[in-house]
């Protein structure tokens, strides 16, 4: 079978939640029998979205090769329940660094080179290759950014180009938009939509589907000025209104009829889809009365999408159990400057997790946090940078070591506990040069970390840091019981848990990243059950 494409564009807004449906879609698709995978195209000239900062593009999502990608590859690996590559995220940098390349190797000698045709070809060509290398039936493409952008006009023009030279039977086109509630009146209006609609046609693709996200569910009135000024039949006009859990999105969908139109207009056999898993966690999650309340210590706080995979991973591990997460936002950086009192937050939660990150602001923060929640006994989680400022604080406060800290921070500190990994010596360049991917780590017989992965020797997570725990201070700390569960590769801490605790534990990797709604991470789960059993006594 040849290799078919969807692609999944937006109008209006960023942050309509194309990435969910770009997910929706694959799932749909996957739950026929067919085999899908899911390619995100971010339009902007970074090569990956290693060096950026959580408040210009969310999370950075960790792929088992190592990629630093977009967070919507979290979207769409939870969704279908796989892992994807780093070739799965294309960007700009990415495409212009393969055609500089190209030039300068004299592949296109005697040719002045173009954005159509080389960049669009090169564009085309890296798509064609992620859909061989996983031998998808269908492929799933996410362009990222909003119709009219300039910067993506050349992944639009490959899309056109792609549709022209397969077939419309082979390439289907789905767009997003935004069809706003006027709270003053009621109404949905449809009118940014059908400039979008306009925009895109302008470009050359006419939508072949239409999702509206909207506050409330489509209207009659609004899918018929749809249908009339996008120039598509209303049949193929599906309504995303504001759901409780984004794992709503491929039932609604579906339940609308969207599978079929996706089989017919891309000439597939329909097979009714077994959904009845994915409705079950639904339903679970959405008729869950029982709530944990969670304090989650970060310095991007503003942005919760900072944290996007962490999120997802509490709810599924909350969804095992029937409850549902009740985040308590903690930054950092207001704990640091006075004006947040974390003894209040202490007394109203049931645990706290404390959040990766880097730099310098909001570290006495976090310290001061980490030491509140100890010192009240409450179950704390700490990932990769949470880890590592649970050993500063632990070192500060109980090994009475005043001046401990990370070189990070304190490259002079006379207690330098966490340190530079030795293969991170001398890098200068920052572009994916971290400890990145999956890596095993080896785990203490009779731990409590042991315990909760089921008692198997080693377990593979996805890793994304500079530092490391120094092995040096590992003797002080297992003599008051901070003890290490999980060693490296290379032979340094990689789990470290305080015995006696209920819960009291931190990672240097992320298991957040391979959370999944119906196989949620054990390390989540373990958390979320240590949160019930302090209730319950």
């Amino acid at each position: 079978m040849v290799s078919k494409y969807v692609f999944v564009t937006g109008g209006v807004l960023s942050g309509l939640g194309k990435g969910v449906t770009a997910a929706s879609i694959a799932l749909l698709i996957k739950s026929m029998g067919y085999s899908v995978t899911a390619i995100k195209i971010d339009p902007y000239v970074n090569v990956d979205a290693g060096t950026m900062n959580p408040y210009m593009h969310g999370e950075v999502f960790v792929t088992e090769d190592g990629g630093e990608t977009d967070l919507d590859i979290g979207h769409y690996e939870r969704f279908l329940d796989v892992n994807l590559s780093k070739d799965n995220n294309i960007t700009t940098g990415k495409i212009y660094s393969i055609v500089i390349e190209k030039e300068r190797r004299g592949d296109f000698l005697g040719q002045t080179v173009q954005i159509i045709p080389h960049v669009t070809d090169e564009i085309k060509n890296q798509i064609e290759l992620v859909a061989r290398k996983y031998g998808s039936d269908v492929t799933v493409v996410e362009i990222g950014g909003t119709v009219g952008d300039i910067e993506g006009l050349p992944f639009l023009e490959a899309a056109r180009q792609l549709r022209l030279e397969r077939g419309p039977e082979n390439v289907l086109f789905t767009h997003v938009v935004l069809v706003p509630r006027l709270s003053t009146s009621g109404e949905l209006k449809t009118k940014p939509a059908q400039h979008s609609m306009q925009e895109l046609r302008r470009i050359g693709i006419q939508p072949d589907v239409l999702v509206a996200r909207s506050s409330t569910p489509l209207t009659d009135e609004a899918r018929r000025k749809l249908s009339l000024f996008g120039n598509l039949p209303a049949t193929h006009i599906f309504s995303n209104p504001d759901v409780e859990v984004i794992y709503e999105v491929p039932l609604k969908l579906h339940a609308q009829g969207l599978t079929k139109v996706l089989a017919e207009r891309l000439r597939l056999d329909y097979v009714e889809p077994d959904l009845s898993l994915w409705a079950r966690y639904v339903n679970k999650f959405v008729n869950s009365e029982r709530r944990v309340r969670i304090a989650m210590v970060g310095k991007y706080t503003r942005l919760t999408d900072s944290y996007l995979s962490i999120v997802e991973a509490l709810k599924h591990a909350g969804t095992s159990f029937g409850v549902r997460p009740e985040l308590v936002w903690v930054e950092a950086t207001e704990v640091e400057k006075g004006t947040l009192n974390v003894e209040d937050i202490a007394g109203s939660v049931e645990g706290a997790v404390i959040l990766p990150g880097f730099g310098e602001r909001g570290v006495e923060g976090k310290i001061n946090a980490i030491r509140v929640f100890r010192e009240a006994e409450i179950p704390v989680f700490g990932i990769c940078f949470g880890l590592q400022l649970m050993v500063v604080e632990f070192a500060r406060n109980v090994l009475g070591l005043s001046n401990a800290h990370t070189t990070e921070v304190d490259p002079e500190t006379p207690h330098p506990v966490v340190d530079l990994l030795s293969s991170q010596r001398g890098t200068i360049v920052k572009g994916g040069t971290m400890r990145l991917g999956s890596i095993e780590v080896k785990l203490v017989p009779g731990t409590l970390a042991w315990r909760i992965y089921g008692g198997v020797g080693v377990v593979s997570e996805r890793h994304r840091h500079r530092y490391q725990i120094n092995p040096a201070y590992l003797k002080a700390f297992e003599e008051n019981d901070f003890v290490v569960s999980g060693f490296s590769p290379e032979g340094f801490p990689e789990v470290m848990e305080l015995k006696n605790r209920k819960f009291y534990l931190g990672v240097q990797y992320h298991p957040e990243f391979k959370s999944r709604p119906l196989r949620p991470s054990p390390i989540f789960t373990a958390f979320i059950n240590a949160l019930l059993d302090s209730r319950r006594s």
